[in-house]
């Protein structure tokens, strides 16, 4: 499976499963919406996203809790969950995607460059966060942000049976 083809792929499955989904983007700032909307058909699941840069934006809008902003940070699993459940229920879809971390060049609340958290909630289960160690420059960071928030989409919607996928 070669990246160009893994917005498509996932796109594909949520319309497979009768889903939708909806972005919550930090780091990659846009990147990821404009990778599934780049796909023809996409509005047939895509609901939206929120580019939510700033932290107060991750709470206000999000819905991301003030004190996981103060204790685990923004560039955390916790921030990047909360991120994705936020945006699914501002939005209104089965699945809230989420990409949170440190692009660089320069280190965030004492991560690294390369730091990255995506976010997913579903129809099932809590939402949750997997953590990916990325190189290269600020640009190769966002790509493979969006490269590893598509491949985790992918996965969870090809895991769940098409009736509990399609659970709003």
């Amino acid at each position: 499976m070669t990246i160009p083809t893994v917005p498509a792929e996932a796109l594909d499955a949520l319309v497979a499963s009768g889903a939708s989904l909806a972005v919550a983007e930090s780091l990659t700032g846009g990147r990821l919406a404009a990778a599934l909307t780049g796909v023809p058909g996409a509005s047939r699941v895509f609901r939206g996203g929120v580019v939510a840069y700033a932290s107060d934006v991750k709470v206000a809008v999000l819905g991301v809790p003030s004190l996981v902003v103060e204790t685990d940070g923004v560039v955390s699993a916790r921030c990047a969950a909360a991120m994705a459940a936020g945006v699914r229920r501002l939005l209104g879809a089965t699945w809230g995607v989420a990409t949170t971390g440190v692009a660089g060049p320069d280190p965030q609340e004492g991560h690294p460059p390369g730091t990255v958290f995506v976010g997913i909630a579903g129809p099932t289960g809590p939402a949750r966060a997997q953590r990916l160690h990325l190189a290269g420059d600020r640009a190769a960071v966002q790509d493979a942000s969006v490269a590893g928030a598509l491949a985790l989409l992918l996965s969870e919607v090809s895991r769940l049976p098409r009736d509990e996928t399609a659970i709003g």
